[in-house]
């Protein structure tokens, strides 16, 4: 049985972790607002940014059915494939880096048993190094990035992806990222960037006919590589915004499951102390008992 020191000390440890872990929940729900605002802001620029790209496409595809741009080409044969892979820098966090691990690591067995070689271009410590534990071709990484990342934080990777694909070093990139939901639910995704796809959207009263200057395939030239910086940065934030949502959650509960320990060692403290005053008086009425009997 430990003594009442030994667990005196491991109370007063535990509750020295508990504050520690209770200020990392504060400091995480602080950095998981701002990065909440941040994707909340970004989404209908980016989703605004997709709908005049998808007009430009329907409504000027040349007459050969060829794309207007490389970024919209697809390749006919598959045969190397970028996965940008967004994990965290640090633990901490539960199960977060793990999930989204798990998904990257599920694509890249399918892909290896189509014989497709897969390049990951890693977003975060954490997955670069089991990337690199895995034996796995890790082609460029982006590390340290700040809570508040800006654009032009995350243009390297998008640029590197941008010409890699146009290159023809890759046949098409997939993110695999972790969707922000709300505080507590957010999901690993693996989402397709290259080549960009259209899709057709009903809009109601019509279509507004534009007019672009100097011509549809110029814009495109220019819009769509900004689009993919923009798609880049929004997966960034949405892992962002999961990253520190995970961490305060894991670390509030620690916390509870600190002062849950705290007071299972404190009733064990009581009931050793009381075991030990109970042995104390026990001795002194024997001595005395003893003393008496001799008198």
């Amino acid at each position: 049985m430990s003594t009442v020191r030994e667990i005196r000390r491991r109370i007063r440890s535990v509750k020295n972790m508990a504050q520690i872990t209770k200020a990392m929940e504060a400091v995480s729900a602080s950095k998981m607002r701002r990065a909440q605002a941040n994707v909340l802001a970004s989404r209908p620029y980016s989703k605004r940014m997709w709908e005049v790209i998808n007009d430009l496409v329907d409504r000027h595809t040349p007459v050969n059915g060829e794309p207007m741009h490389a970024l919209l080409a697809p390749r006919e044969t598959i045969r190397s494939v970028a996965l940008v892979l967004i994990t965290a820098d640090r633990g901490l966090c539960g199960s977060y880096n793990v999930e989204i691990i798990r998904e990257a690591v599920r694509f890249i067995r399918e892909q290896g048993q189509k014989g497709i070689q897969i390049r990951v271009l890693a977003v975060g410590q954490r997955g670069r190094d089991y990337m690199l534990r895995l034996g796995v071709e890790v082609e460029s990484e982006l590390t340290r990035l700040s809570d508040q990342p800006s654009l032009l934080d995350t243009v390297p990777i998008s640029w590197s992806l941008i010409e890699g694909y146009q290159s023809g070093r890759f046949d098409a990139v997939y993110i695999a990222y972790t969707d922000f939901i709300n505080v507590l639910t957010r999901e690993p995704q693996l989402a397709p960037l290259l080549p960009l796809t259209t899709f057709s959207e009903a809009r109601e009263g019509g279509k507004v006919d534009y007019i672009y200057e100097p011509d549809p395939k110029a814009v495109l030239s220019q819009l769509l590589p900004r689009f993919v910086e923009v798609e880049v940065y929004q997966y960034i934030l949405e892992s962002l915004a999961s990253e520190h949502s995970a961490r305060m959650v894991s670390m509030r509960n620690a916390t509870e499951n600190a002062d849950e320990l705290v007071q299972d060692l404190t009733l064990s403290y009581n009931k050793v102390r009381q075991a030990s005053i109970t042995k104390e008086i026990t001795e002194l009425t024997g001595g005395a008992a003893a003393l008496e009997q001799q008198d």
